[in-house]
């Protein structure tokens, strides 16, 4: 079990407030595919905005990088919560 020493478990949530940013989110989700375990993904019409919630298995640094990239475009919030082990 040694490949899964340096790995978390953890749950990414994103907010997307603007739509103009959904092709550049989706194209770093695709490069990040590898540690993606899970996605959903809502319309909150009411609200004109998508919620998303993905549950991730990657290294810190791994993860770090997607929600990184993920939080640098405009209009798209991101907050992930790993476990501890």
């Amino acid at each position: 079990m040694k490949v899964l020493e340096n790995k978390r478990l953890g749950v990414v949530g994103i907010i997307v407030e603007n739509r103009e940013s959904v092709p550049a989110m989706n194209r770093i989700l695709s490069d990040h595919a590898e540690i993606i375990v899970g996605r959903m993904g809502l319309p909150y019409r009411e609200r004109e905005v998508s919620v998303l919630a993905l549950i991730v298995d990657g290294s810190t640094d791994e993860i770090g990088a997607m929600t990184g990239k993920l939080g640098k475009l405009q209009g798209v919030k991101v907050k992930s919560a790993l476990a501890s082990k």
